[in-house]
C-alpha cells in the first residue's frame, strides 16, 4: 500500500514543514510504502518564472482594464510599468535565493540589477531615522546578507503583484487564511471551491495531478498546520477525487486538532474521506489497517467519517476508540525527508534583525524532543489539548541518534527544536551527549524563562550549539504574569535572557496586549520595562501579539476568573478557536496596539531608545511608573551572583 503525504500551500519558503516528514519515517518504519510530496513550495516556484509572469500580467491587465495609471494600486503600477526588468531578472533571483548562484549578489547589491518596487520603500523610510541602513546592517563585507535582504524585497512585490492583481487568496504564508480561521460555518470555502478555480489553483492541480501520475498512490493524506493551508488542502482533494474518486483522503494537522473539534458540517466530506485528530501515528497507520480489511470502522482513533443515521441521512461521526493509545515518543522515529526538493527551498532575510531573520532564512532539520508542554499552566494556552496537555519524551541518546540520521540524509546542521517548550532537563542532557559525543550541531527552539536557565547552562547551551531561543515575556507585567500562571517574574525574564545574551544567544520575546483587566498604565509600564531589556541587551527580536481568548484555554473555559464575560457563539458547523469578549476595564487597546508595534520595531533596529513613551502613541497615554534602572538593577545582581 503507498501513502502519498503532501503539504499543502503555504508554509515557510526556507525549509520543509515537519509533519509529512515525520509521518513518512514512521510509516517506512512500520513496513508501509510512503512518499511525500511540497506542493506549498513547488507551486510558489511555478509562479516564479518567466513564462508565469507573462501570465501573470495577462491577468493583472484584464483586471485593471478600466483603471487609469494614477488608479492602479502602487505595486501594480510599478509591476506593468517594470514588466521587461521583472520578467528578465526574476529567475535570477530565485536561484540566488536558493544558493545556486551566489556570484549574482554583487549585481543586487548595485540596485541597478532588480526593479525595485513598493516593498523597498521599508529602506528609505529607516534611513529617514537613521542613516544608511543597509551599511549599518550589513557594512562593506556583508555581501551576500545585503543582496538576500534586497532579494526577499524583490519577491515580496511580485507576491503582493499575485495577490492584488491575480489571485486574492494567494499569500505567501497565509493561503486563503481568513476563508478557514476561526470560521463558524463551511459556506466561503465550500462557496470559493465551488467557483473556478483561481490562477493559483490551477498550477497547484496540475502539480498534484503529476504526483499522482508520478507515485501511483493508493491513499493520500494531507496534512493542514494552518487556517492558510485549508483553501489548498480542500484544492488537492478535490483534484484527486476528479482524477480518482474512490482513492482515499486523510486530512489531518494542526489547524484540524485545534479548531475543528466541533466539527458538523457533512459538506467537508465531498472532498475528503477521513478527518484525524491530534498526533497522527495511531489514527493513520490503524486507518491503513482498516483499508487492508485488518480493522472494523469502529476500530479508527480520533477519526472523523460520513455516516448514516437511522433515516438514513448523513452527519458527521468522531471514532473516539481511547483504547488504542498513541505511539511513544522513543518509538515515532526519526523525520524522513526523502521525495521533499531540500535544494529547492529558499533562504530570504525578511527583516534587518539577526534574531528575526531566522524563521525565513536558512535549511532547518525541525525536530520536536518531547511532546506536549512540560509547564502546561498558562491560562492563555489551549491547555486542554492534546498536543499541550499529554506530555511524553524521548532520551537524549534517542534524540542524537536522530540527529546523527538527519544531517546523514539532508546534508544540513541546522536544527530547530519544535517544541511548544522545550523541557529544560531534557534540554541539560541532550546538550551534554551532543558534546560528549562529538555531533557539531547549530540549533534554536522555544523555550520558557524560567530561573533553571542560569548563566553556566547557558553556556552549556552555548557549547552545544544553541544560536537562539524565542519565549514568552507576554504582558511584562508581574500582575499579569501571575494571572496568566506564567510561573516568572519581569525582573526574572531579565535575567534570563541576559544569561543566554551573554552567551552569544540570540533571545526573541513573545509579547502580548490586550489581555484580560491589563489596563493602560500596564500597557504603557511594559512598553517601558521592554525598552529597558531590549537597551540592556537582554533581547534582540520581539513581536506584540493581541490577546485572544480561545475555546480550549483556561480562560475561554472560564472567563468569570479572568473578569471578562465572553460573547454569544453562533451555532458551529466547521471551525471553533478565538471567542469575543467583553472586558470592563475598558482599555483602548487598538490605539494602543499601533503605538507598540512601531516602538518595538524601531527597537529591533537599534534604534528610538531615548524617545518618551508618549512619542509611539497616537494619543496621549499614561506616562510610565516603571523605574529607569529597574531592570540593569536586575542585570547587575545576575551579574554579582554570576562573579561570586
Amino acid at each position: 500500500m503507498t501513502v502519498l503525504l503532501m503539504t499543502p500551500p503555504m508554509t515557510q519558503l526556507n525549509t520543509p514543514y515537519p509533519a509529512t516528514a515525520y509521518l513518512t519515517g514512521f510509516l517506512r518504519s512500520q513496513g508501509y510504502e510512503a512518499v511525500q510530496r511540497d506542493p506549498a513550495i513547488e507551486l510558489f516556484l511555478e509562479m516564479m518564472t518567466a513564462p508565469a509572469l507573462e501570465v501573470i500580467r495577462q491577468h493583472v491587465e484584464q483586471n485593471y482594464e478600466h483603471f487609469e495609471d494614477d488608479e492602479l494600486p502602487e505595486v501594480i503600477y510599478h509591476f506593468l510599468a517594470e514588466f521587461d526588468r521583472y520578467h528578465l531578472t526574476v529567475e535570477s533571483a530565485i536561484r540566488f535565493l536558493q544558493g545556486k548562484d551566489p556570484s549574482l549578489a554583487l549585481r543586487i547589491n548595485s540596485r541597478r540589477f532588480l526593479p525595485e518596487g513598493p516593498a523597498f520603500d521599508a529602506i528609505a523610510q529607516m534611513e529617514t531615522v537613521s542613516g544608511d541602513v543597509l551599511q549599518a546592517a550589513f557594512g562593506n563585507l556583508g555581501v551576500q546578507d545585503k543582496a538576500k535582504y534586497l532579494a526577499t524585497l524583490f519577491i515580496n512585490d511580485l507576491s503582493a503583484v499575485i495577490t492584488q492583481g491575480v489571485d486574492p487568496y494567494f499569500e505567501v504564508s497565509r493561503y486563503g487564511e481568513k476563508l478557514a480561521a476561526a470560521n463558524p460555518s463551511f459556506d466561503d470555502l465550500y462557496n470559493t471551491l465551488m467557483d473556478e478555480p483561481s490562477f493559483s489553483s490551477d498550477i497547484l492541480s496540475q502539480l498534484v495531478e503529476h504526483y499522482l501520475e508520478e507515485t501511483q498512490p493508493n491513499v493520500v493524506a494531507l496534512t493542514v498546520p494552518f487556517p492558510g493551508n485549508m483553501l489548498g488542502a480542500l484544492r488537492i482533494a478535490q483534484t484527486c477525487k476528479s482524477i480518482n474518486p474512490n482513492i482515499p483522503i486523510v486530512m489531518g494537522g494542526g489547524f484540524i486538532n485545534t479548531e475543528l473539534r466541533a466539527l458538523k458540517d457533512p459538506r467537508v466530506f465531498e472532498f475528503v474521506d477521513f478527518i484525524c485528530l491530534d498526533d497522527g501515528e495511531r489514527p493513520l497507520l490503524t486507518l491503513l489497517e482498516y483499508f487492508a480489511a485488518e480493522r472494523e470502522i469502529d476500530d479508527l482513533v480520533r477519526t472523523y467519517f460520513l455516516a448514516q443515521d437511522e433515516q438514513g441521512q448523513p452527519y458527521v461521526h468522531l471514532n473516539e476508540n481511547q483504547e488504542l493509545g498513541d505511539i511513544p515518543q522513543s518509538d515515532v522515529g526519526a523525520p524522513i525527508y526523502d521525495g521533499l526538493p531540500l535544494t529547492e527551498y529558499l533562504s530570504l532575510c525578511e527583516m534587518l534583525n539577526p534574531m528575526h531573520r531566522i524563521w525565513s532564512d536558512g535549511r532547518w532539520n525541525k525536530l520536536t524532543i518531547a511532546h506536549g508542554c512540560y509547564w502546561r499552566k498558562c491560562s492563555f494556552c489551549d491547555v486542554s489539548l492534546d498536543y499541550i496537555d499529554r506530555f511524553d519524551s524521548a532520551s537524549a541518546d534517542a534524540l542524537v541518534d536522530r540527529i546523527e540520521q538527519l544531517i546523514e540524509e539532508t546534508g544540513q546542521s541546522g536544527f530547530h527544536f519544535v517544541d511548544e517548550a522545550l523541557p529544560p532537563k531534557l534540554l541539560f542532557t541532550l546538550a551534554k551527549c551532543l558534546i560528549e559525543r562529538g555531533v557539531v550541531i547549530s540549533w534554536w527552539g522555544n523555550i520558557r524563562f524560567e530561573r533553571t536557565f542560569s548563566p553556566a547552562r547557558c553556556q552549556l547551551l552555548a557549547d552545544s550549539g544553541c544560536i537562539a531561543v524565542s519565549g514568552g515575556l507576554e504582558v511584562a507585567s508581574d500582575r499579569l504574569l501571575k494571572l496568566m500562571k506564567k510561573g516568572v517574574s519581569v525582573e526574572r525574564v531579565a535575567q534570563v535572557t541576559k544569561a543566554f545574551s551573554d552567551a552569544g544567544i540570540l533571545v526573541h520575546a513573545y509579547l502580548m496586549y490586550g489581555f484580560p483587566t491589563q489596563t493602560e498604565q500596564e500597557t504603557v509600564d511594559s512598553l517601558e520595562m521592554v525598552r529597558q531589556m531590549m537597551q540592556q541587551g537582554c533581547f534582540q527580536s520581539a513581536y506584540w501579539h493581541r490577546f485572544v481568548a480561545t475555546v480550549h484555554s483556561p480562560i475561554g473555559m472560564n472567563p468569570e476568573q479572568f473578569g471578562i464575560t465572553l460573547a454569544e457563539r453562533p451555532n458551529i458547523t466547521f471551525a471553533e478557536n478565538d471567542v469575543d469578549f467583553t472586558d470592563p476595564t475598558g482599555t483602548d487597546h487598538e490605539m494602543l496596539g499601533e503605538g507598540l508595534r512601531k516602538a518595538i520595531y524601531n527597537y529591533m533596529h537599534g534604534i528610538g531608545f531615548e524617545q518618551p513613551m508618549s512619542f509611539w502613541f497616537e494619543q496621549s497615554v499614561a506616562k510610565t511608573s516603571v523605574k529607569k534602572n529597574l531592570i540593569s538593577n536586575a542585570v547587575s545582581q545576575l551579574i554579582m551572583s554570576n562573579d561570586e
